[in-house]
């Protein structure tokens, strides 16, 4: 328990991601990245999840970034060849869920806690909340996307002046940035996810995944792989598809008719 979990619970059609490290504020340890990585594998596979929670069972904080004492230990070697790529494996692994994912932020959100929040597709905070990227102060940078996914969605002018200076940014300046989409009280926030998660689930859950592929191929991220998924998904819906897949267990000619 002193290394930290990420739990995964399903209630239905929505699975929770719980990051569950209280006695440490949630700091990240590479056994919680890992757990997240699995977990996510386990959710992309599973057709019955329709929405993903991101949740912290610490009040005071959704995570405060990564475990000072285990990466300080590292050589620059290590920090390169593992920490820092253990955490963008399992932060691209939340972010490019196929399943909507709402991040639930209570208390701090600093350096890589705030990263993990900015993985998620929506962002709700408590009135209390505070998001950071302090590590300029550590005589470091943000090193799992806090550069990258955060200046998408913020703009590089605020995410330079949150790096430079350190300092955080509370729920309403949040809410104003846009960087989250609602600002709760503290003991409705957990309700206000979870409202919202029940709500995506009743609508159609293949066309709510394929809506967040197309919008954030729009911006830039996985084009790639979202048109050619797109494309063979239209492809395989066809006659001509059919017909070139029986034709070839025949052993002849295929027939196209453009159908």
């Amino acid at each position: 328990m002193s290394n930290g979990t990420i739990d995964l619970h399903r209630d239905g059609f929505v699975a929770t991601l719980t990051v569950n490290r209280p006695t440490k504020l949630n700091a990240l340890t590479p056994e919680m990245l890992e757990q997240l990585l699995v977990h996510c594998r386990t959710i992309e596979t599973d057709a019955e999840i329709r929405v993903v929670l991101l949740a912290s069972a610490c009040e005071k904080a959704f995570c405060v970034g990564a475990d000072i004492h285990r990466w300080t230990s590292l050589s620059p070697l290590d920090m390169w060849r593992s920490w820092i790529r253990l955490g963008h494996q399992a932060f691209d692994a939340l972010a490019q869920l196929p399943q909507p994912v709402i991040a639930m932020i209570q208390g701090l959100a600093y350096g890589g806690g705030l990263e993990l929040a900015a993985a998620a597709d929506i962002r709700f905070c408590s009135e209390e909340a505070r998001m950071a990227l302090p590590e300029t102060g550590l005589a470091t940078v943000p090193g799992w996307s806090g550069t990258q996914r955060l200046t998408a969605l913020l703009g590089r002018s605020l995410v330079k002046e949150m790096v430079f200076t350190g300092e955080p940014l509370d729920a309403q300046r949040a809410l104003a940035c846009g960087l989250v989409s609602r600002v709760t009280p503290m003991e409705e926030l957990i309700t206000a996810g979870q409202n919202l998660a029940q709500k995506i689930a009743q609508r159609a859950p293949i066309a709510v995944q394929i809506a967040k592929q197309v919008i954030d191929a729009g911006e830039g991220i996985a084009t790639g792989r979202t048109l050619e998924a797109l494309a063979g998904a239209c492809s395989a819906a066809t006659e001509d598809a059919i017909e070139g897949g029986q034709a070839f267990r025949d052993k002849r000619q295929p027939h196209f008719t453009a159908r």
